[in-house]
């Protein structure tokens, strides 16, 4: 039988691995994973990311050797490491799962394509998620045929005759060039830690989870922190769903007092496992989104390059506004921080210093372990106002620090120039003699004059008739089909497990 190459990318896993589960039926495997040096001195790469994706490696690594194989590990070009193979080995057929990333992976992948059309290699590319690759995409049906594949019966992992090849160790940070970056609690990478952390949330630490998400003095524990381990597949989106739906069909029959409340926050959480695919099919569409606004009219609206000093401030945390320093500063030691979180840090950015959300949107892209390009480039945009259909959504630091952080201790654990503040003025140092707290900031901008300004400018633009149109356009390539009765009978999918839901439009 001829040599199968299982090329991993984002799917470090064995099990429920369609690419796999095809190529144990077809003959040897030879599992391959492949370092590309280039990749990660990208603008939107990272030391953190590194590292998580490395622990993620290794993971699989012991996984394939308990089966008694070995996971090849090469560094180099991907042309250049499958043209070793092939040298070496002989012609082989080739698998691995689709993978919607960045543009550089978009572009490599077509190299890949072009080499393996011109060595007569066959490859295989099999659906991980529920995008959708090519032009059959039909926008009506697509949360239906999401709904199917995620009720799909969970792949077993497959007997594997794993076909003998040697490895090089994985290379560390500094030899890729990366540097630490300031993260001080990475998450514990691998699969192992992926269930326990699913398991945990469906058992113990969700039941708030919809209450409690939007705080992130609660989030921490009451979020599913799933995401990472789904950016780099060593969970399933599948079984990460199923998971979901039996514990919500558990809670049906269960006496528990507490099951109306658990029975929301699984509702409330498999609704997000929805958006999730719901957003990378929008840049598996059209890849130029990641650059360019989804409404063109947008275009040069903002000032490009970015005000560096606006720029490292907002970065670095140092803003004026405690509520937005204390997130940006969680953020920057943690690699994650929740939603609500992410838009507010966005929308100040967009909004309060103008600042364009490409540029802003590579910062947080380096910040965030679990980036996932799709996701994060129409979070941009929704957050800056220039997909043309999303509501233009403002968030007031000083009340969002008020509403999620009522207390102020959020603030004074991460803004420590703050610490001694007393009370309610902790979110609004400014009001206070400058001797209370000398060593921070003013205020950057004056948030209601900044964001006036901003909205004027918005909606100039919305308020003219090909605005419109283009929105109308917008629609039909990306949005959600899924108006206000729909998202209310999402709401009210518990009464059946089984039943199908409509598609959210995220629009928060």
């Amino acid at each position: 039988m001829s040599l199968q190459v299982l090329w991993f990318k984002r799917d470090l896993r064995l099990a429920d691995h369609a690419a796999l589960g095809a190529a144990a039926a077809a003959g040897p495997v030879l599992p391959l994973f492949i370092v590309e040096p280039d990749y990660w001195q990208l603008p939107d790469t990272s030391f953190r990311q590194w590292e998580f994706w490395r622990g993620c490696v290794a993971d699989l690594a012991d996984a394939i050797r308990a089966q008694g194989g070995t996971l090849c590990i090469a560094q180099g070009d991907a042309v250049a490491v499958l043209e070793a193979l092939r040298q070496h080995h002989g012609p082989f057929t080739l698998w691995s799962h689709e993978e919607t990333g960045n543009g550089w992976t978009y572009a490599r992948d077509r190299r890949v394509k072009r080499w393996a059309r011109a060595q007569g290699i066959t490859w295989h590319e099999r659906r991980q998620f529920g995008v959708l690759r090519g032009p059959g995409l039909n926008r009506d049906i697509w949360a239906g045929q999401w709904e199917a594949l995620m009720r799909e019966p969970v792949l077993i992992q497959p007997h594997v005759h794993w076909a003998a090849t040697q490895s090089m160790p994985l290379p560390t940070y500094a030899e890729l060039g990366l540097h630490p970056d300031g993260i001080q609690f990475l998450q514990t990478p691998g699969r192992e830690a992926g269930i326990t952390l699913l398991t945990s949330f469906l058992h113990d630490r969700g039941q708030q989870y919809t209450r409690e998400m939007s705080s992130p003095v609660t989030a921490e524990q009451a979020c599913s922190r799933l995401s990472p381990y789904l950016t780099y597949g060593a969970l399933s989106m599948r079984e990460v769903f199923q998971a979901a739906e039996r514990r919500l069909m558990a809670l049906h029959t269960s006496s528990d007092k507490s099951r109306a409340g658990w029975a929301q926050s699984m509702r409330s959480f498999i609704a997000r496992l929805h958006w999730h695919c719901h957003f990378i099919q929008k840049l598996e569409s059209e890849p130029e989104i990641e650059h360019q606004p989804f409404a063109r009219m947008y275009v040069g609206m903002r000032p490009q390059p970015a005000d560096p000093d606006k720029l490292a401030a907002w970065a670095e945390g140092r803003t004026g506004y405690p509520f937005i320093d204390a997130a940006m500063r969680y953020l920057t030691a943690h690699g994650w921080i929740n939603f609500r979180m992410r838009a507010m840090l966005m929308s100040f950015a967009a909004y309060d210093l103008w600042l364009p959300w490409q540029e802003a949107g590579l910062i947080l892209a380096r910040k965030f372990v679990d980036f996932e390009p799709g996701i994060h480039w129409s979070q941009c945009q929704m957050q800056s106002g220039e997909t043309g259909i999303n509501t233009v959504r403002v968030y007031s630091p000083v009340k969002q620090g008020h509403d999620q952080d009522p207390k102020g201790n959020f603030i004074r654990q991460w803004v420590p120039e703050l610490a001694q503040v007393k009370g309610a003025l902790v979110h609004e140092p400014w009001r206070l003699d400058r001797s209370a707290a000398p060593h921070y900031p003013p205020p950057i901008v004056d948030h209601k004059t900044a964001t006036a300004f901003a909205k004027d400018q918005i909606f100039t633009r919305r308020k003219q008739a090909e605005a419109r149109v283009e929105a109308d356009a917008v629609f039909r390539r990306h949005g959600s089909r899924a108006g206000p009765r729909a998202r209310r009978g999402m709401a009210a999918r518990s009464a059946s497990p089984s039943g199908r839901s409509g598609q959210l439009s995220l629009d928060l």
